[in-house]
């Protein structure tokens, strides 16, 4: 048995069958001492909904849950791992909901309705975490419904969440990040951490809503950071002109002959807001 009373990752992987699938993103944690590193990164859980996507086997999940997360709402599109799911919420009465589904048809801010404390706690997909990033980044309403954001990418992508101006890693994702919220790479997790070992590093991203970003439309911004980056060898007054190009440059005061990645964050709003 495993420190949790429960039986060792690896024999419920061999057990139910759950061999990795490339398809879905999958990599899967086995140690519990790390997947407790990232329960713990997350803050206070003992009064906490926890939100996790992609759990597979449970590693996280079982991590969350030994770091007391009052619930746990796990949404895991691999029906080949509800069965290993159901059996920690078996074994944690009451703490765990199993959502069977695609995380990206998921509305999780009903998922967290009447909780006053959520918090996304997730080792993300690899093909949908991006995507899942910024529709959580990008929503109407703000503050939005999670109080923190901890999340695992791909160490690139990570240094992209948290790029600031000036950057070769500064685009479109430190943009939004920046925009609303405070992101930190807390730590690595190397390769052979996983089952299968992916090809690269990865990074655990801690990410906290600013209660109140400068106002702009969130899809405007995000239209202004995609045509800007798409091209982002190009002068501003190109890439930008399906938006306006040098009419819209002017009249948020920026010269077009500059670059996407020398723009501040708030040079961006600006933009946006004259759309």
């Amino acid at each position: 048995m495993s420190m949790d009373g429960l039986p060792p990752l690896r024999e419920v992987i061999e057990r139910h069958g759950l061999f990795a699938k490339k398809a879905l993103g999958q990599n899967f944690l086995l140690d519990l001492n790390l997947t407790r590193r990232i329960a713990r990164t997350a803050g206070r859980l003992d009064n906490a909904t926890v939100l996790e996507v992609g759990p597979g086997p449970g590693g996280l999940t079982r991590a969350l849950l030994m770091e007391g997360a009052q619930r746990v709402v796990a949404i895991e599109r691999d029906e080949r791992c509800l069965a290993a799911l159901a059996e920690i919420a078996a074994h944690y009465p009451g703490r765990l909901e199993i959502v069977a589904g695609d995380a990206l048809k998921t509305d999780f801010s009903a998922l967290a309705a009447n909780a006053e404390n959520v918090k996304i706690v997730a080792n993300l997909p690899y093909n949908i975490g991006t995507e899942l990033l910024i529709r959580w980044l990008t929503p109407s309403v703000w503050p939005p419904f999670y109080q923190s954001m901890t999340l695992m990418f791909q160490r690139e992508v990570a240094e992209r969440i948290v790029a600031k101006p000036g950057s070769s890693h500064y685009g479109r994702l430190g943009v939004l990040a920046g925009w609303r919220t405070d992101a930190r790479i807390a730590f690595d997790v190397p390769p052979q951490a996983f089952t299968p070992p992916p090809k690269v590093t990865s990074s655990v991203v801690q990410i906290s809503p600013i209660e109140e970003p400068l106002p702009v439309d969130a899809g405007k911004l995000a239209r202004t950071t995609e045509a800007a980056f798409g091209q982002r060898r190009k002068m501003l007054r190109q890439s930008l002109r399906p938006l306006g190009g040098e009419a819209l440059l002017a009249k948020a005061g920026i010269d077009g002959t500059r670059r996407a990645e020398t723009l501040s964050v708030e040079e961006f709003v600006s933009l946006a807001r004259e759309l």
